[in-house]
């Protein structure tokens, strides 16, 4: 359990060959801030070293599963700055977070409780099964929120799972989809009821952490080439245009909307 001494905002415990790892910053909606992007890049190794692990829960503390990028921290960067490494945006941080949960081979499940959006969103969508509360909403704000290409996954994953067309809507709207329309359209594989979603993500986490082992772990791996593929295609692209859209004004009115608490007028050029 050493290894896991290091962590300060994610909360990882084991127990039955399964580890739950919470997203622990709950006075912050579990927003992901530079100290936390670096924790999810590094927990994937760990737990993948972790003998007594066969299967991982991944959910949120409090009543949120996370409200994504800290967007009062961006609102706080002076206009023009550069991302320093390790920032939520750092585009290699973002690479290397969904590389390595993708080539994690122990089975994922994800306990979406809350609202989760944004990067939390990619991270939940990312893992192998979905578990979501009826009363969660999910969806990638990147665009309308704070005006930002959704570049460290978004356009990966969702066309993957609700088709293209969807996709292109949900992410360039912002639409945050409730938990029974979530499954309804197969975003996320279950939506159970807001107090059973870990149960019944832990339920899950157990038949698979019991099961044969390397049919399971190879099983995964093989389809998470398609996802791999997907990856290598779009990620860096997506990303660089993230980068870009930093520089423009929607995103600077986005953010100083946010900081001054009211709706963002977008639209201007440069």
């Amino acid at each position: 359990m050493s290894n896991y001494e290091k962590y300060r905002d994610l909360k990882i415990e084991v127990a039955d060959k399964v580890a739950t790892v919470t997203l622990n910053r709950p006075q912050a909606r579990n927003a992901i801030d530079q100290r936390l992007i670096r924790e999810l890049r590094t927990i994937w190794d760990d737990l993948a070293d972790d003998m007594a692990v066969n299967a991982v829960v991944v959910t949120g503390s409090g009543d949120f599963f996370s409200v994504g990028g800290d967007v009062k921290a961006m609102s706080e960067r002076p206009g023009g700055d550069v991302l320093e490494e390790g920032e939520v945006h750092d585009p290699m941080i973002s690479r290397r977070l969904v590389n390595r949960l993708l080539e994690l081979d122990k089975p994922i499940v994800c306990a979406i409780n809350g609202d989760c959006i944004g990067l939390a969103a990619t991270i939940a969508l990312l893992c192998d099964v979905t578990v979501m509360s009826d009363a969660a909403r999910i969806g990638d704000t990147h665009v309308s929120r704070v005006g930002l290409v959704a570049g460290d996954g978004g356009t990966v994953i969702w066309p993957l799972l609700v088709g293209v067309s969807k996709a292109k809507e949900f992410l360039m709207r912002g639409t945050l989809l409730k938990g029974p329309e979530a499954e309804r359209i197969g975003l996320v594989n279950h939506c159970v009821a807001k107090g059973e979603v870990l149960a019944k993500a832990r339920e899950i986490a157990t038949e698979l952490a019991n099961g044969p082992t390397w049919a399971i772990r190879w099983t995964k791996l093989s389809i998470n080439q398609i996802v791999k593929e997907r990856v290598n295609h779009l990620l860096e692209a997506s990303m660089a245009l993230e980068q870009v859209t930093f520089e423009t004004a929607d995103h600077k009115e986005a953010t100083l909307s946010f900081k001054e608490k009211r709706k963002p007028r977008f639209g201007q050029a440069g």
